[in-house]
């Protein structure tokens, strides 16, 4: 998945249209764990070079995460919310997100020059939420391609483990699929690739794409520093999984891992 310019540049202008909100609407915290919820840093992610790679590349990225006014969250994990639900224990609303594509250079030996480098893109739609405890979030998200013909649905659970101190941790489960559009994007072989590669030709149709588990967690350093880190496995599943480029080429199991140090406000 690339994360080179256009990501950061895209970045670049959320936070600073978070710098101006901050800016309008300041706050001081009392102690390492109240006040509001901006974290602002940056760090090193391990991720998989293309969905289904077994290689992986390192790559300097921000780190954003926000509750900002007017119930809008800003993530550069999980994308931007803005609320048009905002009940006791229901919310909803608007979701967009940002979908990395995969380059020549990450494709790499054989597959650069015979399969497609794909571009970034843009995803949105709507996400409902349900907080089922205190602790617990049930939701879905279902976006579209603004620019082309993918859609995407996730189910996920969220759930707060007990504080370990002052560190504040979660752990969310998440099942994602895709229409044809976006699976033949990702994990399709045409023919004529099929016959450079030495696999059989693959199309495949909407379904499950795939699973993952993510472990998230908070370490203060001071009062307004700390380390943001998260680890995130997922397993491909489906005609994803039995794609010839992961069955031949990469691996059905994808491991990414993210550590930034951030300021928190």
């Amino acid at each position: 998945m690339s994360r080179r310019s256009s990501p950061f540049a895209l970045t670049l202008v959320a936070a600073a249209a978070l710098w101006c909100l901050m800016a309008a609407f300041p706050a001081k915290a009392d102690n390492v764990t109240d006040g509001p919820n901006i974290l602002l840093g940056g760090g090193v992610e391990r991720m998989p070079a293309w969905i289904g790679s077994s290689d992986h590349r390192n790559q300097a990225v921000p780190y954003i995460q926000a509750e900002l006014p007017w119930h809008i969250t800003l993530s550069t994990l999980d994308g931007l919310t803005v609320d048009l639900i905002h009940g006791k224990q229901w919310r909803g609303g608007f979701y967009g997100n940002y979908q990395w594509g995969r380059d020549h250079d990450e494709l790499g030996a054989p597959l650069a020059g015979v399969i497609d480098s794909l571009s970034p893109r843009l995803n949105a739609g709507g996400y409902l939420e349900y907080q089922a405890t205190v602790q617990l979030n049930l939701g879905t998200t279902l976006s579209h391609d603004t620019d082309g013909a993918g859609a995407y649905l996730n189910v996920y659970a969220d759930y707060d483990l007990p504080a370990l101190g002052y560190v504040e941790h979660s752990v969310q489960l998440q099942w994602q699929g895709m229409n044809g559009p976006a699976m033949r994007r990702f994990f399709g072989v045409t023919p004529e690739q099929a016959a450079k590669l030495g696999v059989m030709p693959w199309s495949p149709g909407a379904g499950s794409q795939q699973v993952s588990l993510e472990y998230d967690a908070y370490v203060p350093t001071s009062l307004h520093t700390g380390f943001a880190l998260a680890i995130n496995y997922a397993r491909l599943l489906g005609d994803a999984a039995h794609s010839p480029l992961v069955k031949s080429f990469g691996t059905p199991n994808q491991l990414t891992t993210t550590l930034a140090f951030v300021y928190r406000l």
